[in-house]
């Protein structure tokens, strides 16, 4: 079974920087595309990046310029490395991966999460 970690999550200052890690297991990290989503609270979960097999990637319009997604087959982890950060960037941040699409009732995601990892951004 194939298992998402995340970690790097925590408190910052507006302005500041945080690095999240996912850190898979059980699968073909390789083969999968890989995606960060973020949830405030009582808001819906959004795409934030996304990242192919390839390394194409794509991010959503409010973290163009300060947010990066990457990969690292070898050792089977992906990266979401967070600048400039804003208070409305706070959120609960989930590592999604796989091979297939699935519909979770109003956007498409790979088959497995994480467990989150909580990103606040506060002076």
């Amino acid at each position: 079974q194939v298992q998402l970690v995340e970690s790097g999550g925590g408190l910052v200052q507006p302005g500041g920087s945080l690095r999240l890690s996912c850190a898979a297991s059980g699968g073909i990290f390789s083969g999968y595309g890989m995606a960060w989503y973020r949830q405030a609270p009582g808001k819906q979960r959004e795409l934030v990046a996304k990242i192919t097999p390839g390394l194409s990637t794509n991010y959503a319009d409010s973290v163009t310029g300060r947010f990066t997604i990457s990969r690292d087959n070898a050792k089977n982890t992906m990266y979401l490395q967070m600048n400039s950060l804003k208070p409305e960037d706070t959120a609960v941040y989930y590592c999604n991966g796989g091979r297939e699409r699935r519909w979770y009732g109003y956007y498409y995601a790979y088959e497995y999460w994480g467990q989150g990892t909580q990103v606040t951004v506060s002076s």
